[in-house]
């Protein structure tokens, strides 16, 4: 199982989890790379007008038919934001514990590559799964699929008719 993972910090904290099946990823990433407009690198919900983010929105919610779950950790305002962050990472590992084999992909965020590293680290020592969870950061115009967990966070952000669009695809929502 592949996960890709992004955040938003507006409104609040969660973290987005995109589940894609090995059977379906290159698929999911072709589908993506035709949503990219000639002059842009990658697909991002803040740079891109409302008419495109419907498209992107109702593109990503057919892709429900590939058997994608995703799942909304939100922590919410409480705490200190590397506070939240950890709350919503612990609740991803321990649902990761749910597949034999699980590769988390973060998109790449500098301000807090070494302190994911060392969490991740952490909690998946902590949960025995050291060989059964392995967690890489990339770029999100390395990793088209990135733009899915984006999107889903920036609807879900929004709220409103943005969130309602967007809550097909969404599997469950965590309080963390």
């Amino acid at each position: 199982m592949d996960v890709y993972v992004d955040e938003s910090k507006s409104r609040g904290y969660l973290v987005v989890a995109a589940c894609v099946y090995g059977d379906y990823l290159r698929v999911t990433r072709k589908e993506l790379r035709n949503l990219i407009l000639p002059g842009q690198r990658s697909l991002h919900m803040k740079d891109e007008r409302d008419s495109r983010k419907r498209e992107i929105a109702d593109m990503i919610i057919g892709m429900g038919s590939l058997g994608m779950r995703v799942f909304v950790y939100d922590a919410g305002r409480s705490g200190t934001e590397r506070d939240r962050r950890a709350r919503c990472l612990a609740a991803l590992v321990d649902d990761a514990l749910e597949y034999e084999k699980t590769r988390i992909v973060f998109d790449l965020d500098e301000t807090v590559l070494s302190w994911d590293r060392q969490r991740m680290l952490e909690l998946t020592r902590a949960a025995g799964a050291r060989e059964r969870i392995s967690y890489e950061h990339h770029h999100r115009h390395a990793e088209p699929v990135l733009a899915i967990p984006d999107a889903i966070a920036w609807c879900w952000s929004k709220g409103g008719d943005w969130r309602r669009r967007i809550r097909p695809i969404v599997s469950d929502v965590r309080n963390v």
